[in-house]
C-alpha cells in the first residue's frame, strides 16, 4: 500500500530536486520518477520523499479534504 500527499512546487532547486509544501510544511522532495516536467506552482504527489504523480490544482484539493477527514477520523486534527 502506498500512502502518499500533494505538495505544491514552490522552488525547483535544480533538474532532479525541488522544494514543495503544504500547510506550512516545507520538504526536499526527488523529482526523478516523473515523466514529466514540473514548474513553481505546479501540485504533485509525495511518497517518501519522491513526487511521483503531478497533479491538477482541483485534483490536490480533492485529495487534501479527503485526507483531512481521515486524520479526522484518528483524532489528529490537523488544524
Amino acid at each position: 500500500m502506498c500512502l502518499a500527499y500533494p505538495y505544491k512546487i514552490i522552488e525547483i532547486k535544480d533538474e532532479w530536486t525541488a522544494v514543495a509544501e503544504v500547510q506550512g510544511v516545507k520538504t526536499e522532495v526527488a523529482l526523478h520518477l516523473l515523466p514529466e516536467k514540473v514548474q513553481e506552482g505546479d501540485w504533485i504527489l509525495v511518497h517518501v520523499g519522491f513526487a511521483i504523480k503531478k497533479l491538477s490544482q482541483e485534483e490536490a484539493q480533492e485529495n487534501l479534504k479527503y485526507w483531512d477527514e481521515i486524520l479526522k477520523l484518528l483524532k489528529f486534527d490537523m488544524e
